[in-house]
Order: C-alpha cells, then sequence, then structure tokens
C-alpha cells in the first residue's frame, strides 16, 4: 500500500489507554497503527516491521523517546518521527528536535491536531525520503533528558508503605501495585496509581478536579480536566463491587470525588 493511502504507525507510550485512544482514532481514519508500550517493544517490532512514522512519549520508564528517537534517525532515516512531550518538558522539546523529531505535539492534545501534524511530515518524508536525517545531530549530551515526573507524592499522599482497601481490591502503596482479594495484581498506569494514592492519603474528604490534579503532579493533565474523568472512570471499572452504582469513589456533583474507605465489597 501506498504511504498516501494506507501509512503504517507506531505509537510508542507507556500508557495503555492513550496508546488505545490514538490507535482507534487513527485506525478510523485509514491508518494501520502498531502501539508498543516501551522503546524496547517498539524495537521488536521494528525488527521484522516497517513503519512510516513513529509516535513517541518522551517519558517512558526505561530508555526514552529521545534515546529511542536517536536510534531511529540513525537507523531508520526516512522514518517521521513526531514527538509527544508535557508543556514542562521545554528541553526535552528543544533536544528532541535537535536529534532530528519532524515534529512535537504538546499533551494534552485534540487527536485531530495530531492527526494533522502526522499527515504533514507524511507528506514531507514522502516527498523528501532520508531528508528527514538532515536536522540529526549526534553532539546531544546523554544526560539532557533528565526524567523530571518523580512518581512519588507529596503531602498527605506521601502515606507509609500499607494495604489500602479500595473496594474489591487492595492498594500495596510498598510494592506500587493494586492487588484483587486473591493478592493478584491488577493491571493500572503510573497516573492511575499515583490517583489512587492521592484519595488513600485523603479519605472521607471531597477533592476536586483541580486538587488532584495539584496533588497528583501531572500537568499534563491542567487543561483537560475531562482525563481526570476517563480515569477515575476507568479505575471505577478494576475496583467498584458495582461500576455503575460507585461507592468507593463516589462523585460530588459540582464538587469533585471523595474516596470513601468503609464502602467495601
Amino acid at each position: 500500500p501506498s504511504m498516501s493511502q494506507r501509512a503504517n504507525l507506531l505509537i510508542v507510550d507507556d500508557e495503555p489507554e492513550l496508546g488505545e485512544i490514538i490507535r482507534e482514532y487513527f485506525t478510523s481514519k485509514g491508518y494501520a497503527v502498531t502501539v508498543a508500550a516501551s522503546a524496547a517493544d517498539a524495537r521488536r517490532h521494528l525488527a521484522d516491521n516497517q513503519a512510516d512514522l513513529a509516535i513517541l512519549d518522551i517519558n517512558m520508564p526505561g530508555e526514552d523517546g529521545l534515546s529511542l528517537a536517536r536510534w531511529l534517525r540513525a537507523d531508520k532515516p526516512g522514518m517521521g518521527i513526531v514527538m509527544l512531550t508535557t508543556a514542562a518538558e521545554v528541553v526535552d522539546r528543544i533536544v528532541g528536535l535537535e536529534i532530528g523529531a519532524d515534529d512535537y505535539v504538546p499533551k494534552p492534545f485534540d487527536p485531530r491536531e495530531l492527526l494533522a501534524r502526522v499527515a504533514s511530515v507524511l507528506r514531507r518524508t514522502a516527498a523528501a525520503p532520508g531528508s528527514a536525517a538532515a536536522g540529526a545531530s549526534g553532539s546531544v549530551p546523554a544526560g539532557a533528558s533528565a526524567n523530571a515526573s518523580a512518581n512519588g507524592l507529596g503531602g498527605a499522599a506521601a502515606a507509609a508503605a500499607e494495604k489500602i482497601p479500595f473496594g474489591r481490591c487492595v492498594l500495596d502503596t510498598g510494592l506500587r501495585s493494586l492487588l484483587d482479594r486473591e493478592g493478584r495484581s491488577v493491571p493500572t498506569t503510573a497516573k492511575e496509581f499515583d490517583l489512587l494514592s492521592v484519595f488513600a492519603g485523603n479519605p472521607n474528604r471531597v477533592l476536586s478536579r483541580d486538587q488532584l490534579m495539584e496533588l497528583v503532579h501531572h500537568r499534563d493533565w491542567e487543561a483537560f480536566d475531562r482525563s481526570i474523568d476517563l480515569r477515575i472512570m476507568r479505575l471505577r471499572r478494576k475496583i467498584e463491587p458495582d461500576p455503575e452504582k460507585p461507592a468507593v469513589i463516589k462523585t460530588v456533583h459540582g464538587a469533585g470525588y471523595i474516596y470513601v474507605p468503609d464502602a467495601q465489597a
């Protein structure tokens, strides 16, 4: 298939729900999309498969997006690269462009904007194969992408390692994981875990979206507080005895959310 008809995209993001949202949207627009949860997954995929363009999250555990972009630019010079950055990552954005990324899109983003940027980069890379490598710079200091998004929480949320009941599950702050009643791990993203930690540190207290964003320290939520609602909806599916009638993390209309520790399964 020609690039203009059905471009192959590779999304590399450690947050499964975001990768899934992008995948669904681009697939509906006629793209062939693969999602990789880490740089290592992306390298494995590219060993046997072609991609016309990669959408890379900068901040990932293990190898970060900048390191992967540097490798892609050297190894696959004709591939388009679009970086996803948070507003605070100005240094990373500049370094990314020095490495040879074709564009960047700050989080939170409108999928339509990401689509427009991707289409624009694909037009450029299709018109001039290999030319995307022209911006590559091998002289970027290795430590330039200091990972600033520490997962540790401040204030009331910094509870000692303990097991905190959340409906059908238990939050183990020592293991940094959510467990079901049989002790099996329930998959959660870093942001979901951090949200639960904030609730655990503030039981029976109404928290507004602004307070939640402040306590969780994920600044990329600022302009798009619906993503808090989306994550709480997903958490409820995991922890609530009846997700349709939430009793553990309740909505307080017009005010925010409240964690009720006594509402257990």
